[in-house]
């Protein structure tokens, strides 16, 4: 019933019931709730109309995406193919390679333009769905519990899961696909390069070329998950802290496909007696020196990310990988304009979302309040607009100029977008040179203020875990850090009587010392009120902390709060709040970004070569217009209409914002606050027991909870060996109603 004569028919049907009840019940007031009745009947079936109207769109836009998809894939699977290379590629290039994009149009068309359309559908998807569904929606599809189900758990890989060994098989597939396409079409058309070359000579050059290829396809999806405001992964339920691993996994691939390419190169030439090539920066080709930059600072980029060096010397890493600034900037001159095109869409939509953070980072955050506990352990709450929302595990990026100017961290957040409406919370955790130093920086003489800047929040699209019928959050230190969002968001939704949430909630904590017990004074926000401080007796949570470190309570947990302490700053005139990039609708604002600066890429990219190059390539031959100067217009109209679109929608919201918008600063006193705190205690101290001089045995916690209900949701955040455990337990034939999600302070 969706088309205006159905609703029409059913409004003139709802309209002679009505007169039918009228003259049935007359002037009795008794049966007035009747007539009400009638009117409660058509909204509700105009209601049923939209909904379903809604829900056909929806399906047909995820229709039309998921075909995108697989033709762009189907292109990725065709490219390396006889038949793409001698009969397809020539008819595209004749329809496609316009004299506006040249050698470019045909993988502008094929690889670039999908995914950025995608980009820009998802977007608007995105914002509709955020706008038309019930807020807060819990549900989340049953049939992905065994994909997500944890099939492999070893190092160096952790826990993957199965959907994740799936796509890493489709994707080693699709490469070994390629490479065997690429040298069986290679082989049967040999070229020799030199005097006198041999078959194994040429061969071998060939294999090398073709890694390079290769190499290109990973690039192709690199970036995809470092992308931390994108909508291609929010549509298939990833965050960017989530996909980090995917990041890593095709970095270390492209990353040995790239030394084979230029090792192969180089004995190549050493072999055929032409290193004199390793010199080359060819005005006609590709530039052999660019490429030998890149080599070179992907290796150092390489050995700092390795596991072991990345944990132990973090900061190395950290500035190191900065470097990829260049690496992009020397690969893309040495792979030039046509293969630049099948790996434009990852590196477009990364630069879009840095350049927005880089305009977030610029505002200087308004403190309000630090809270330093006795483990060494920090709260900072940020003023917030009351409009900004996010979801409970959601990531914050701080960065704090008076320790580093250029160190970004992540944080999770804890506090809850419902409860405390202009408030937002991390809590840090003093295990590194930059967090003591700013615990030491606020621990020593007193401060009125402390200039911080911000990225974010990241988070999930919805609080998914709150649909199992039961949870076990399973922590270790400051793991704990994310299921106090988690624990406050079962608090709020206490109050909502139609919303489900898990009957019984058990949080399993283990630290090394007892003064770590005052992290559970972070359960409840610095400024909650009576009802949420009593709410948290009444969501059947019950705290298990095992102190592994010591085999007697040292001071009881309610009296943790001796050396506690609350810094109060005070508001600057230049701070601001918490706010979103793009204010309110961000993702329809993302459409327009997207979709703007690559149409904006197209037109500068189309007159420069119209006018400028194609007349000179017209008189002289393709190859008068120097190859690397193709690949620096390229690069610079990518970069200049990124920056155009994306500034002038920031700034214009901004603007927008700010006239609706004004702060609010929150005068706190600290008298009322301690006496919360006190209650607050008092409510955690009853769903606490507390264990001394062992770890806490996770089987028997979990295959208990197993029994107990068919579905039980886990959540761990801890020590990799802790994840790994839990992992184990949950991937066991026994255990299959526990549903596991793992979550990672470090990669």
């Amino acid at each position: 019933m969706s088309t205006a004569k159905e609703r029409f028919v059913i409004f003139v049907l709802l309209i002679l019931e009505g007169i039918y009840l009228s003259v049935r019940l007359g002037r009795n007031t008794h049966h007035i709730n009747s007539l009400k009745f009638f009117f409660e009947k058509y909204l509700l079936i105009e209601f049923s109309i939209k909904k379903d109207r809604m829900e056909h769109t929806g399906a047909l836009v995820r229709m039309v995406m998921l075909l995108v998809f697989v033709g762009w894939l189907f292109m990725w699977i065709m490219l390396p193919t006889k038949t793409y290379k001698y009969t397809w590629s020539l008819s595209l290039s004749k329809h496609l390679n316009s004299t506006y994009f040249r050698e470019q149009g045909t993988n502008l068309v094929l690889f670039s333009f999908p995914i950025m359309f995608l980009a820009s559908l998802g977007c608007l998807y995105l914002h509709f769905q955020a706008k038309n569904a019930p807020k807060r929606n819990f549900t989340r599809r049953r049939w992905l519990d065994f994909w997500k189900r944890p099939l492999i758990v070893m190092n160096p890989l952790g826990i993957v899961s199965t959907m994740a060994v799936v796509f890493s098989v489709l994707s080693v597939a699709l490469l070994g696909w390629s490479l065997y396409n690429y040298l069986h079409v290679s082989f049967g058309h040999l070229m020799m390069h030199g005097v006198g070359e041999k078959v194994w000579q040429a061969r071998f050059r060939s294999v090398s070329l073709r890694l390079g290829y290769i190499g290109n396809i990973t690039w192709a999806f690199l970036f995809f998950p470092v992308t931390r405001g994108s909508s291609l992964l929010r549509l298939v339920g990833l965050t960017s802290e989530s996909s980090i691993k995917y990041h890593i996994w095709l970095g270390h691939i492209s990353m040995v496909l790239f030394a084979l390419h230029s090792v192969g190169f180089i004995i190549y030439w050493g072999i055929t007696d032409q290193m004199e090539l390793m010199k080359e920066w060819s005005k006609t080709y590709l530039s052999n020196v660019a490429g030998e930059i890149a080599f070179v600072l992907a290796i150092i980029m390489w050995v700092t990310s390795i596991r072991r060096v990345r944990q132990k010397m973090f900061e190395i890493f950290f500035y190191v990988h900065q470097t990829y600034l260049l690496y992009v900037f020397f690969y893309i001159i040495h792979v030039g304009v046509a293969y630049f095109c099948l790996i434009l869409p990852g590196i477009f939509l990364f630069l879009i979302d840095r350049y927005l953070r880089f305009l977030q980072s610029q505002t200087r955050i308004r403190l309000i309040a630090a809270r330093l506990l006795p483990c060494n352990v920090i709260e900072l709450n940020f003023s917030k607009l009351a409009g900004l929302e996010y979801t409970p595990t959601s990531i914050l990026f701080v960065n704090v100029p008076s320790i580093s100017t250029l160190q970004w961290h992540p944080f999770t957040v804890t506090s809850n977008a419902n409860t405390e409406p202009e408030m937002l919370s991390i809590v840090i955790k003093c295990e590194g040179t930059w967090s003591h130093k700013l615990y030491k920086q606020l621990s020593g003489s007193p401060i009125d203020s402390l200039q911080v800047s911000v990225e974010g929040p990241y988070g999930p699209a919805a609080p998914h875990f709150l649909s199992y019928e039961n949870l076990v959050l399973i922590s270790g230190g400051s793991g704990i850090t994310p299921f106090i969002s988690i624990i406050r968001e079962l608090t709020f939704q206490q109050l909502n009587d139609n919303r489900k949430i898990p009957t019984n909630v058990l949080l399993v904590c283990a630290f090394k010392h007892s003064t770590d017990l005052s992290m559970l004074k972070l359960l409840l926000p610095l400024t909650s009120n009576t009802s949420t401080t009593s709410n948290i007796s009444q969501t059947n949570l019950k705290i298990q902390a095992y102190i592994t470190r010591e085999t007697e309570q040292q001071q009881p947990l309610e009296n943790t709060d001796s050396s506690l302490r609350t810094i109060w700053f005070k508001p600057m005139p230049n701070d601001m709040p918490v706010s979103a990039p793009l204010g309110p609708d961000s993702w329809l604002w993302l459409c327009v970004i997207i979709s703007s600066s690559f149409v904006l890429f197209l037109i500068f990219l189309g007159i420069l070569i119209r006018y400028h190059i194609y007349p000179k390539e017209l008189a002289g031959g393709p190859s008068a217009y120097n190859y690397t100067y193709k690949t620096l217009w390229d690069m610079f109209f990518v970069c200049a209409s990124v920056f155009l679109a994306t500034s002038f929608v920031f700034f214009w919201r901004k603007k927008e914002n700010d006239k609706k918008e004004t702060m609010k600063v929150q005068n706190l006193e600290l008298g009322e606050t301690g006496e919360i705190e006190s209650c607050a205690d008092l409510s955690v101290v009853e769903t606490t027991s507390i264990h001394f001089g062992h770890r806490p045995d996770l089987k028997k916690i979990l295959m208990e909870n197993n029994k107990k209900s068919s579905d039980v949701g886990v959540v761990v955040c801890g020590p990799r060996k802790m994840r790994h455990e839990v992992a184990k337990i949950c991937s066991s034939k026994q255990a299959n109603n526990l549903h596991l999600e793992s979550m990672s302070f470090n990669w």
